[in-house]
């Protein structure tokens, strides 16, 4: 039943006859696992790449070019609506009054003043401040030229609304002819902010009235306004005609430890359906929604990012199945000694991998040198993120992605019978 079989009969010449080492058989072929050949793939990919130096710079040029196009439309896109809603984010009130077609703060609805009184018949509500809003012309006192500017005219002393430097102006702001200069305006006004740092209060023409400028506060620039002024409400009538009834906005300021959300419920209840009422948040992202859906901009901007992308990935695939073309023998050679079309076409999406990170590198830094540069220069909040950042990166990695997957259809052309 055990019986071992007898050995096959040997040659004369056979190694056992003639008392030579009998050489063991091969070992079994082991799969290297997928971590070691992605790796083998990769450093297969990047040996490829840089054997071309010319077309690897140029190929890390296109992918630079698309990730900076791609980062400067964003930019701007983004700091668009972060000047856009500079006003909203700058008062630090709880609760806010606002008229439903309102869509934007340059374009407010007025709203009747007597709601701010409405509004304190809630226990919850300790001020309510009207807010006037409206655009003159503010004179640069060194040129002698006129720019809009945007007027914000309230109580400074109820304490509803907080701009950076403003309480340390309220008392000043109660007397007549009198306003605050927002630090932050466009140079296009001239030096207002140094001379009122050197010479003290000076007077300037505000409209058609001459004012005397007592204070600096911080809001910032926007693209429906250069600059901003800030007045009392006797002083903004003097300098812009408006009926004393009527408000643009009415800001809320509740007591500590009110419960927000029961207040605001409150308050739609109890109001007449001529006014909205919003917290800090939804009244900022009201604003940003005009911005995004209201008009072409911000429309223009996503476009220009995507076809960066489209002028990024045309590069690339161009850049590969040059490549691919030019290596075709080689792949074949490969094909030829037992390598899978799966191993093949993680080459080739391993060269997109690597142009893909070799690319965005340069293009992140320039990216934000030019965010430094662009935000002193035009006063727009231009900062590089972190979400933008792996945001842009993500795109840029399946741009090139895409285009390895369009590139490896060429692969099919590499076939061992027409090489050997």
């Amino acid at each position: 039943m055990n019986e071992v079989p007898p050995p096959a009969k040997l040659l004369p010449w056979a190694p056992e006859r003639n008392g030579e080492a009998v050489e063991p058989p091969p070992a079994p072929r082991r799969d290297p696992g997928l971590l070691a050949g992605l790796l083998l793939a990769l450093r297969l990919a990047w040996r490829q790449l840089r054997a071309d130096r010319a077309r690897l710079a140029t190929a890390i040029a296109g992918v630079m070019f698309a990730c900076l196009l791609v980062f400067m439309q964003l930019g701007f896109r983004g700091a668009l609506f972060d000047s856009a809603t500079n006003l909203f984010r700058a008062m630090r009130a709880d609760l806010f009054l606002m008229h439903p077609l309102t869509e934007a703060s340059f374009r407010a609805e007025a709203i009747p003043r007597a709601r701010a009184w409405q509004a304190l018949a809630d226990a919850e509500v300790d001020r309510a401040v009207p807010v006037y809003l409206a655009q003159v012309t503010l004179r640069n006192p060194e040129t002698g030229s006129r720019r809009a500017v945007q007027l914000i005219g309230l109580d400074a002393d109820a304490g509803a609304v907080d701009f950076p430097g403003l309480a340390d102006v309220a008392a000043a702001l109660r007397r007549p002819d009198t306003f605050a200069f927002d630090r932050l305006s466009r140079p296009e006004f001239g030096p207002v902010a140094t001379m009122f740092a050197r010479d003290g209060p000076f007077a300037i023409q505000l409209g058609t009235r001459e004012m005397e400028l007592v204070g600096l506060v911080e809001v910032g620039p926007s693209f429906g306004a250069d600059g901003n002024v800030v007045l009392s409400e006797q002083n903004f009538r003097r300098v812009f005609s408006r009926q004393a009834a009527n408000a643009d906005l009415v800001a809320l300021k509740l007591r500590p430890g009110a419960d927000v959300a029961a207040t605001q419920a409150r308050l739609a209840a109890l109001l007449p359906g001529d006014v909205l009422v919003l917290t800090h948040a939804e009244m900022v992202a009201r604003e940003r929604l005009y911005w995004e859906t209201g008009t072409p901009i911000g429309f223009i901007f996503l476009f220009g990012s995507v076809m960066g992308l489209v002028v990024g990935m045309v590069i690339v695939y161009q850049i590969l199945f040059a490549d691919i073309a030019g290596h075709l023998s080689e792949y074949a050679t490969l094909k030829a000694m037992g390598y899978s079309n799966g191993y093949l076409a993680r080459v080739v999406l391993g060269a997109a991998v690597i142009l893909a990170v070799v690319g965005f590198i340069p293009g992140f830094v320039l990216s934000t040198l030019l965010y430094g540069y662009v935000a002193g220069a035009t006063f727009l909040p231009l900062e590089m993120y972190t979400e933008r950042a792996v945001g842009v990166f993500l795109l840029i990695f399946g741009m090139c992605f895409a285009a390895g997957l369009l590139a490896m259809r060429k692969l099919r052309d590499a076939n061992p019978a027409d090489m050997f």
